[in-house]
């Protein structure tokens, strides 16, 4: 079960300082046999993924891509009210991403410069979709519609579970095209392209570690959006909060995965025993009970904190994914959180709002990345260039400064490159 720390505990600053320094730490196993999937492919194309594809997933694949219809189609064959439920929380997340739109821009000044900002949606984005443990139809409306609200021309989405939830949730998301296939392998088709797979210009979505490892080796060859670690909450709470609604959140954070973490910062040892009972007696009755056991044992601690302000504390200092307050006062302390993924706010905003429907994309910075990294949304999916032009009178009036730069830099050549065009041949 998970463990209490007191603040009065000898060890709660070591404790504390450990999950500050959790990291997305891919085994060198790991990354070495990501690494040899990706040589593969790019050497084998589609003969590798094959090959791939029946050695990790037991499938023996003749063709990767689905056609358009028979995923297309899967939206007439999911429960009608779950398909109401998809579409409801896209309207939800195209109408929260397109007020994050950017716009280009042109500044003219007196004396002959224009400089400006051009923005432009990238030409393909690749997405991938989990399959393991758990399907995640809302993985593909929280990657596509930003992609789609960006303009981006051609989104293809990548599974190794294909369920129908997860390919209506494609068609309802605006995916163009999709593939049956997981993985490292996965990653590596759409980074350097196949026969069969068109190569994209950034990947997307989470993933396990091969995954995660495979993302990291193929950066820079493509845009990636993030390196993935295990998910993660820390809910800050007082007395306010129901001891039997913070069991839940924990759990619905714990079920995720066994490494998943989830953390309560917790004013009070006598709500933090209520929390654990009210856990204990959930977690028992858990579909899921078996991954979450061992989340709360491995990756989760409640902190027994003296005061809120402690609490918000070490919120910041863990920089979470998901960061919950459950607090009678919750709106007031929330500018007092600077680094997390998600802020959820008071009792009635538990963490499931934000993976299914309130609109801001669920694919959040993890492992403390929240400290210099964003939450997915429609500048992931575009690229700004900078424009400019002078003229001759605007050269001529800057020249003497950029000469002077030039020469402190010893750069020689780039002073030439303007006095030359002031110059007799």
């Amino acid at each position: 079960m998970i463990r209490i720390v007191a603040r009065t505990d000898p060890d709660f600053a070591a404790r504390v300082q450990k999950l500050c320094d959790r990291a997305a730490a891919i085994p060198e196993e790991i990354e070495n046999a990501s690494r040899d999937v990706i040589r593969a492919v790019r050497a084998h194309g589609d003969a590798a993924l094959r090959e791939l594809t029946l050695k990790f997933e037991k499938r023996n694949v003749d063709h990767f891509e689905l056609p358009p219809r028979e995923w297309q189609d899967a939206i007439t064959r999911i429960d009608p009210k779950v398909r109401a439920a998809l579409e409801h929380a896209a309207r939800r997340i195209k109408s929260f991403h397109e007020n994050e739109r950017y716009q280009s821009f042109d500044m003219e000044e007196a004396g002959g410069i224009r400089i400006g900002l051009r923005v432009a949606p990238l030409n393909r984005v690749g997405i991938y979709v989990p399959g393991g443990k758990a399907l995640y139809p809302s993985t593909v409306l929280m990657t596509a519609i930003p992609a789609r609200v960006a303009g981006v021309s051609e989104i293809i989405m990548t599974t190794p579970g294909a369920s129908p939830e997860t390919l209506a949730a494609a068609k309802i998301a605006g995916v163009d095209r999709v593939f049956t296939m997981g993985g490292a392998q996965a990653i590596a088709a759409m980074a350097y392209g196949t026969a069969s797979v068109p190569r994209v210009d950034k990947i997307v979505g989470p993933g396990n570690a091969y995954v995660a490892a495979a993302k990291r080796l193929v950066f820079g060859d493509v845009g990636i959006d993030s390196i993935a670690g295990p998910t993660e909450v820390v809910i800050a709470a007082d007395g306010s909060a129901d001891p039997r609604w913070l069991a839940a959140d924990l759990l619905a954070q714990a079920e995720h995965d066994e490494l998943a973490v989830p953390i309560l910062v917790i004013v009070g040892r006598a709500n933090a025993d209520r929390v654990v009972a009210a856990l204990q007696e959930q977690l028992a009755t858990l579909p899921r009970r078996e991954i979450a056991a061992k989340a709360l044992q491995g990756g989760g601690a409640v902190l027994v904190v003296d005061t809120t302000a402690d609490a918000i504390d070490i919120v910041n200092r863990l920089a979470p994914e998901h960061a919950g307050l459950a607090l009678a006062d919750a709106r007031a302390w929330a500018s007092q959180v600077t680094t997390a993924g998600a802020l959820f706010l008071g009792h009635f905003t538990p963490e499931s709002v934000g993976d299914y429907i309130a609109g801001p994309s669920h694919v959040l910075p993890t492992s403390g990345s929240a400290r210099f990294a964003s939450p997915l949304g429609v500048s992931d999916f575009v690229k700004r260039t900078s424009v400019i032009e002078y003229d001759a009178a605007a050269l001529q009036a800057q020249a003497a400064d950029i000469e002077r730069m030039a020469a402190a830099e010893g750069l020689d050549g780039h002073a030439r490159a303007v006095r030359i065009r002031f110059s007799a041949p």
